[in-house]
């Protein structure tokens, strides 16, 4: 259907790379298993490309190793989840750009907003509303915001970048990486019982 914004056409206009290709994103340099990464990544669904910045849970997983990344993994994508979706329908803060803020107020912002709605969910809660059916106001909604994109960089620059968040070849050895790195956490979480 024309028009239709899926999570595969969402990303393809989505801003979220922009700085990775532009090459101005804050450094995320890491190393897990011996193996050097210069990208952070997020953690998304099966629906996902395999971008060396998007790291899938394992639909099927068959070693322990895996089984406990997958739950690990899946838990803490739905955690994510649940605290944008709450920020976005209840505050107008997260719906819009938000370069302009230092990433240290921002971090509490969101978690003042998100302390904020517990405050009201426990409060509706002791008043016998259902917090599961909550909708904004009509003068809460907040109307989606387009952004434009100066693309004045070097075209071959915005090519390599691109090409290095799409690599196949390191979403694999990061997800094996980080698979492995979850299973000695867990192993030395259980030795040490933290």
């Amino acid at each position: 259907m024309v028009g239709t914004n899926n999570d595969i056409t969402v990303l393809d206009r989505s801003p979220l790379f922009d700085d990775l290709i532009k090459d101005i994103a804050p450094p995320c340099n890491f190393v897990l298993q011996g193996h050097r990464y210069n990208m952070g990544y997020y953690l998304s669904n099966g629906i996902y490309p395999q971008y060396a910045t998007l790291i899938q849970t394992i639909s099927e997983p068959s070693s322990i190793k895996e089984k406990l990344f997958a739950r690990y993994q899946e838990a803490v994508r739905k955690d994510v989840e649940r605290a944008f979706g709450v920020l976005q329908s209840r505050w107008k803060i997260v719906k819009g750009p938000a370069r302009i803020w230092n990433a240290r107020d921002l971090g509490k912002i969101m978690k003042t907003c998100i302390i904020l709605h517990n405050m009201i969910i426990e409060s509706e809660h002791g008043q016998g509303i259902n917090p599961e059916s909550w909708q904004p106001h009509g003068d809460e909604r907040v109307e989606d915001i387009h952004l434009e994109h100066d693309y004045t960089f070097l075209v071959s620059t915005m090519i390599n970048r691109m090409k290095q968040v799409q690599d196949k070849r390191v979403h694999k050895n990061l997800k094996i990486d980080l698979i492995i790195t979850c299973g000695i956490y867990i192993g030395l979480k259980k030795l040490f019982d933290i």
